[in-house]
């Protein structure tokens, strides 16, 4: 009873808690969206929205200069230091605010050419591009204030902004798809994201005066400079990965047929909805945890709580999952998309040991390892952008997620084995 206590009131179990209950809303809106789009939509608008989700995860690489982990372990680092975080928060804040401007130009007066790029020649959805060019500036700013307050180790204030955007987002999908069909899909892409932008002003003033602290004169481009590891880091992984993604996706679409590649989308949607678990906890929890960890012996500690505590309830819960598969799908989508079923043993397999890498992999982030950050990466991608072209022409759509399973059982082999001195660290 006493280790239950000890558990029960242990600050992990409460924030795992508030996490549990957030992924839960998001997945519930999340259902209710997928349902929406498979009634509404069908497999081949969802091949299109996986592009356009791949878009978007370059966009806000290129617009937040892939700073997001470096700002919360700069403000965990030096939040007890007012001088300093007046500085570090107005350089990156100007910072943003002006990579935002120049890409709105952009995708203003290259609508067309993005258009045809992510979707085709056949599919004319330039006007999304142009509503992006005006939600970027907001959307930037947004995930600017979220990370300060993560950094500042608000964790429950991080936890109930991503409730409210949920359900925000949920009723601006709904609608926009209902009335719109595909084109109302992609929008509420791209504009359920700066929708965050008024309610992480209001908690971040509830923490620190922030008109207060953005002043010109604390620009410091020595800021930027200290941060240019993380920056190259999630630039790389968010654009490049993308690309590969985009490029997986088109494959499917020559080689196999749009529908398939609707297919893959929705068990994407899938993965997407129970990685939430995992990878909210880490970046809320363990990432800061990372950042201020200065021995083996505590990068170890954190290593084996993840592993004890988050990993074999991952497991259990993805078992779970693929047992109740052909429910999932009713639920989730239409008679149409019943051939999902098919993509289940993969997809959860390779999953198990992506969340696996997770935290091996954020320990690049939380010590700036930029290097071999890349290096994995390039690995990474690469062996997933052969493995699906060769395993798609000798099993079709199936061959994408045995290419997922394999490149990330592989990753996580490999990250285990740089690791291994902290992992099997021993005091002596």
């Amino acid at each position: 009873m006493e280790i239950i206590k000890k558990i029960l009131q242990s600050q992990l179990f409460k924030i795992s808690s508030l996490n549990s209950v957030s992924v839960l809303i998001k997945i519930g809106i999340g259902l209710i969206t997928s349902k929406v789009i498979a009634i509404f939509i069908g497999p081949s608008g969802m091949a299109l929205i996986g592009n356009m989700r791949n878009f978007m995860t370059s966009i806000e690489s290129i617009a937040t200069l892939g700073l997001n982990g470096g700002i919360i372990k700069t403000v965990a680092e030096n939040k007890d230091d007012s001088e300093k975080i007046n500085k570090i928060l107005s350089t990156i804040f100007i910072a943003f605010l002006a990579v935002a401007i120049l890409l709105s130009i952009v995708l203003l007066l290259f609508a067309d050419y993005f258009n045809h790029k992510i979707f085709g020649q056949n599919y004319q959805y330039s006007f999304v591009f142009k509503v992006l060019a005006v939600a970027i500036p907001f959307y930037t700013l947004s995930i600017f204030l979220l990370s300060v307050i993560n950094g500042l180790g608000k964790f429950k204030n991080v936890i109930y902004i991503n409730i409210v955007g949920n359900i925000i987002g949920l009723l601006v999908s709904v609608l926009l798809i209902m009335y719109f069909q595909t084109l109302g899909a992609l929008l509420a892409i791209v504009i359920t994201p700066s929708l965050l932008f008024l309610v992480t002003l209001y908690f971040i003033n509830k923490e620190i005066s922030i008109l207060n602290i953005l002043r010109k004169k604390n620009f410091d481009f020595a800021v930027i400079k200290d941060l240019s590891s993380y920056s190259l880091m999630a630039l790389f992984s968010g654009i490049f990965g993308s690309l590969i993604y985009l490029a997986i996706r088109k494959n499917v679409i020559a080689t196999v047929g749009i529908q398939e590649a609707g297919y893959w989308e929705s068990i994407t949607r899938i993965s997407g909805y129970y990685l939430m678990f995992a990878t909210t906890l880490i970046s809320v929890y363990y990432l800061p945890k990372l950042s201020t960890s200065k021995k083996n012996e505590e990068t170890r500690a954190i290593f084996l709580s993840y592993f004890k505590n988050i990993l074999p309830v991952f497991i259990l819960g993805v078992t779970v999952i693929y047992f109740l598969r052909f429910f999932i799908i009713k639920i989730l989508f239409t008679k149409e998309f019943i051939p999902v079923e098919n993509l289940f043993f993969w997809q959860l397999s390779g999953d198990i040991f992506k969340v696996a890498s997770f935290i091996l992999g954020y320990q690049f982030i939380a010590r700036k390892m930029t290097k071999i950050f890349i290096l994995t990466e390039v690995f990474s991608l690469t062996l997933m952008f052969a493995s699906s072209y060769y395993l798609t022409f000798l099993f079709g759509i199936e061959g994408v997620v045995m290419a997922h399973a394999v490149t990330y059982f592989v990753y996580f082999i490999v990250l285990v084995f740089y690791f291994r001195k902290t992992i099997f660290f021993k005091r002596n």
